[in-house]
């Protein structure tokens, strides 16, 4: 047999391979039950933190946050159309669509042309859908999945997109927005009278308002196919530290359950978007023991979908990222190789509770040092804490909030922010910013098709992929 006949066969029997791998693929099942996690803010220090302080907390070096054993891994790249920083309505939008577009933009591409999202596509199909969160509903992530608006602080505007939008669950905060003003029930952000819970109402949804209705929503069990929606707080859901035992809300473990429970009643199978918005505003707070409980309470929500995935392991896909990092989180600086989160562990309450809560600074020194030892661990003050704390109450005491460049855009509290980084410094733990960065994000996914997100991308691809694997019409 001749070299250029063998070199013949050689080659065909490679294409006929390379064919058959493709006709496999392409006739590979769709999953029926797809789960997409977005940490708002979650970097990898945030992710790597959270399992550090796990580990000491635990005593066992081994355990791993849920999110981080899954098999596949990739990184990914953030930025918006219009800067190398975006912010949560471009990265909603990237996440959710495959497209970029400017910061503040929700659903649009830069020139006003509406895009669809993945949520949009599924629902075509016939998945049933879900979307959750522990802030507000409308806020910029969610709100990516539904609403194709200039601005993402129109959220009574958003509001109706969502009624509009025939998601099958929603589980979030923020009911503010969809009720009319002067609402006798509970606080309202809306300019008009129009009660659009009422109109959920009219289309068929079961409808939980207020903390009062938490219990109910809780012991709700769905009897065949029904259409839920749950905001349970006027505004965001509490941070994980200040939840306290009797709190009266649901947190993000449990509305991820209820997701689950009221969706896995659909026949044709689901598609779950759930954001873990807080862990964003802890960064932003520069909240160090914040940050790691709000990690914390996500990686719970995503145990439930894993527990879920294990009876359902050959038509379930997980996905986790982020739209973003954010406080730029440093684990060790200055001199000398250390971390030291022992010191971490006796911290009771979040920094917003300083900023918001009605232990903030008064002018009351002592009693204001009392209250941070007993609650935030801060015993035996050094010369420099101490420093730096009262120079904070100074500025207090003259009633300035202080620069936004030195103190960050959300502290009306110096002393608060002062607070927050004498904890940080403690563990030896820095900030670089109050607000996003531009560093890349990771990623990690186990399940029908999870193969697809590994490597170093961008945000846009994660869509994109998403609808292949699921055979939908994402629009590209």
């Amino acid at each position: 047999m001749t070299k250029k006949i063998l070199k013949r066969i050689f080659t065909f029997t490679l294409t006929f391979l390379f064919l058959l791998s493709s006709i496999s693929f392409s006739q590979e099942k769709a999953p029926k039950y797809v789960f997409y996690f977005i940490g708002d803010g979650l970097g990898l220090s945030q992710r790597a933190i959270a399992q550090l302080f796990v580990r000491i907390k635990k005593g066992d070096s081994n355990c791993k946050l849920t999110m981080n054993t899954f098999p596949v891994v990739g990184i990914k790249t953030t930025h918006s159309a219009d800067s190398l920083v975006t912010d949560s309505a471009a990265a909603g939008t990237a996440l959710a669509t495959g497209y970029k577009t400017n910061n503040g933009v929700i659903g649009k591409l830069p020139d006003g042309t509406d895009v669809k999202s993945i949520l949009e596509a599924a629902e075509e199909k016939g998945y049933a859908t879900g979307l959750i969160s522990d802030t507000r509903l409308t806020h910029a992530t969610l709100a990516s999945f539904v609403s194709h608006n200039w601005d993402r602080h129109n959220e009574n505007e958003i509001a109706v997109d969502f009624l509009n939008s025939n998601v099958e669950f929603l589980g979030a905060g923020g009911y503010g927005h969809f009720v009319p003003e002067n609402w006798k029930y509970g606080e309202s952000d809306r300019k008009d009278n129009w009660n659009i819970l009422k109109e959920f109402h009219r289309k068929g949804y079961r409808v939980f308002a207020t903390e009062k209705e938490t219990n109910n929503f809780l012991k709700h069990k769905p009897v065949g196919k029904e259409k839920v929606i749950a905001l349970l707080v006027d505004s965001h859901l509490p941070y994980e530290l200040d939840r306290g035992n009797n709190l009266n809300t649901p947190n993000l473990e449990q509305l991820t359950q209820k997701g689950i429970d009221a969706l896995c009643k659909y026949e044709k199978g689901f598609f779950m978007v759930v954001e873990g918005g807080r862990i964003d505003h802890a960064c932003h707070y520069n909240d160090v023991v914040g940050t790691i409980h709000e990690v914390l309470a996500f990686d719970h929500a995503i145990k439930k979908a894993y527990e879920f995935y294990k009876k359902h392991p050959k038509e379930t896909l997980i996905v986790v990222t982020a739209d973003h990092e954010t406080g730029g989180l440093g684990l060790g600086t200055g001199v000398g190789y250390f971390m030291k989160l022992e010191e971490l562990k006796d911290v009771k309450r979040s920094i917003d509770h300083l900023v918001t809560g009605n232990k903030k600074y008064a002018g009351d020194r002592l009693a204001y040092l009392n209250f941070l030892e007993e609650v935030y661990g801060l015993d035996n003050l050094t010369k420099r804490e101490m420093e730096k704390l009262e120079k904070a109450m100074e500025l207090e005491d003259k009633n300035i909030e202080g620069d936004k460049d030195e103190y960050g855009h959300l502290f009306k509290s110096p002393v608060a922010l002062a607070t927050a980084h004498i904890i940080s410094e403690r563990a030896n733990i820095h900030w670089t910013t109050f607000v996003h960065t531009g560093v890349p994000v990771p990623l990690t996914a186990i399940g029908v098709g999870a193969e697809k997100f590994g490597g170093y991308n961008d945000n846009t691809t994660i869509p994109k992929n998403m609808a292949e694997i699921m055979k939908v019409n994402l629009g590209h």
